[in-house]
């Protein structure tokens, strides 16, 4: 049965989730690992709320990518949140590295772009679309997950020319989407937690 938009996970109103984020779920590494993977200064390492994440990515935030990074352990995977970044959905480079070994479930949400999906095995994508387009699939299986994509509601057949409509709550689907594949359901509570915070090395 599909869900209906009641039972859908709301997104917080904290402003770590604006309008360009990317929320992921990285199986059995620490937060520090998945943070070293990704890249970043290891000498700004310190313990942050989310608010606090949020700000001090948008005071050091360059080519429209995230200037703070954060990561906390949540039961067997680590939440990653990227303020006002897409690096762990787009980015092959920080894909092949944080992935290295494990899973990655990443939801990116970008308002003046395109929002994404991914899911990620050993650094290759396995499923990647975008959740207003959830018939135009790619990587190595992408129709790995077509049975939970219409449970939440993300028709894997979908097609916007021919059904002449949208998705509607494609973010909030697409976290449903996430937390059918990690068993671990995204909540506003996630974001009370606190986070391993860095600052990103230039590139």
């Amino acid at each position: 049965m599909t869900q209906t938009p009641a039972e859908l996970p709301r997104l917080s109103e904290h402003e770590v989730l604006d309008e360009i984020y990317c929320v992921s779920f990285v199986r059995g590494l620490a937060p520090e690992e998945v943070l070293r993977r990704f890249g970043v200064d290891e000498s700004t390492m310190e313990e942050v709320t989310s608010d606090e994440l949020g700000e001090r990515s948008a005071e050091g935030m360059s080519d429209d990518a995230a200037g703070y990074v954060g990561a906390v352990k949540v039961g067997d995977w680590t939440l990653v949140i990227e303020p006002g970044g897409w690096k762990l959905a787009v980015d092959s480079e920080v894909m092949a590295r944080v992935g290295r070994g494990t899973e990655v479930v990443s939801v990116c949400c970008h308002t003046y772009a395109s929002d994404t999906f991914a899911y990620i095995v050993d650094g290759e994508p396995v499923v990647w679309f975008d959740p207003m387009l959830p018939d135009a699939r790619s990587g190595s299986d992408p129709d790995r997950f077509v049975k939970e994509m219409r449970e939440v509601g993300l028709g894997p057949e979908y097609d916007i020319e021919d059904d002449g409509s949208h998705i509607d709550l494609p973010m909030e689907r697409s976290f449903a989407l996430a937390g059918r594949i990690t068993g671990l359901p995204f909540s506003p509570e996630m974001l009370e937690l606190r986070f391993l915070g860095a600052e990103p090395l230039e590139d």
